[in-house]
């Protein structure tokens, strides 16, 4: 099994048979190993580059600076998250990472962000979010395409999104003193619709095969590494697979910046139409998406 480098350049294009072109092999890719990496993508490098200096930045805090905007104390999936806090692997040692998380808000329906007192930083970071929300738009509309559903299908059940992104810092395994087994990141699938990595460059997001085994993504500059999320599955019926990964204790320290798109709160996530072949029952009772991804979050935080 291997992880699939596409460019998606002509989603961007006039001529339909040119985006329907991408969207197949992006469903290939959904249908098999449920992760494909993406070029052509439209986000500058300098934008990539200067939100990981910017995660270096805010992880490089002192420790009380960070705390103080603990998701523990704003809730709502928003703000840091200290070494140790998350199990993805809900029969593992908790994971050896801390994240600080952004979520979509309108400041209006939707509580606001939490931000460190660091000059210019909400607009660095909050820039980087609106660029991978519109990839993360156009990759829905592939989807669509794909799955025989007209192009926009997702348009307006991603438009007051459930979206994250997450800055994470893996310290070195060995300064972090990592006790046999335990991961930078459990073995999991991810919740949502589909996520968008960048990496910068160090080792250690593996992706499990078929038969069990583990392959190593290689650092892939410039490219967003991207795989189905359990939602999506769930609304494929199958179709689309999430495939289990994790992140492995890194012999240097590690960052990455994950971009979480997760349909609205009031998506009804229920068999495609185009999912579904004549007089077959769908896998899976319908639920809002905010139900589904309130659940999967509460297993991961216990609360």
């Amino acid at each position: 099994m291997q992880i699939p480098l596409l460019d998606i350049a002509d989603l961007r294009s006039a001529q339909p048979d040119r985006r329907a072109a991408v969207a197949r092999a992006i469903g290939a890719a959904c249908r098999d190993t449920g992760f494909f990496a993406i070029t052509g993508h439209g986000v500058p490098a300098e934008r990539i580059a200067d939100t990981f200096a910017a995660a270096a930045e805010f992880f490089a805090q002192p420790a009380e600076a960070k705390r103080q905007l603990a998701i523990g104390v704003h809730g709502h999936n928003r703000g840091y998250v200290s070494l140790g806090t998350e199990s993805l692997d809900e029969k593992a040692a908790p994971d050896l990472k801390e994240a600080f998380n952004l979520i979509w808000t309108d400041e209006a329906t939707r509580p606001a962000n939490v931000w460190p007192a660091l000059p210019g930083w909400r607009e660095r970071v909050q820039a980087y979010f609106d660029a991978l929300y519109g990839v993360g738009r156009r990759l829905h509309a592939a989807f669509a395409l794909d799955l025989g559903l007209p192009e926009d299908f997702f348009a307006d059940r991603i438009d007051r999104p459930q979206a994250t992104l997450r800055l994470l810092h893996y310290p070195a395994a060995f300064s972090a003193g990592a006790p046999a087994g335990q991961a930078g990141a459990g073995t999991h699938t991810d919740y949502g619709n589909v996520t968008l990595l960048a990496t910068d460059g160090v080792a250690g997001l593996q992706v499990r095969r078929r038969d069990g085994g583990w392959i190593d993504v290689p650092p892939l500059p410039g490219a967003f590494v991207c795989n189905i999320g359990d939602c999506l599955m769930r609304w494929s019926n199958d179709v689309y697979v999430s495939t289990p990964h994790r992140v492995l204790p890194p012999r240097q320290e590690r960052y990455s910046i994950a971009f979480f798109l997760d349909p609205n709160p009031d998506a009804l996530v229920s068999a495609l139409p185009g999912c579904l072949r004549p007089g077959e029952a769908p896998k899976y009772p319908p639920v809002t998406a905010a139900e589904y991804l309130r659940q999967r979050f509460a297993a991961t935080y216990g609360h």
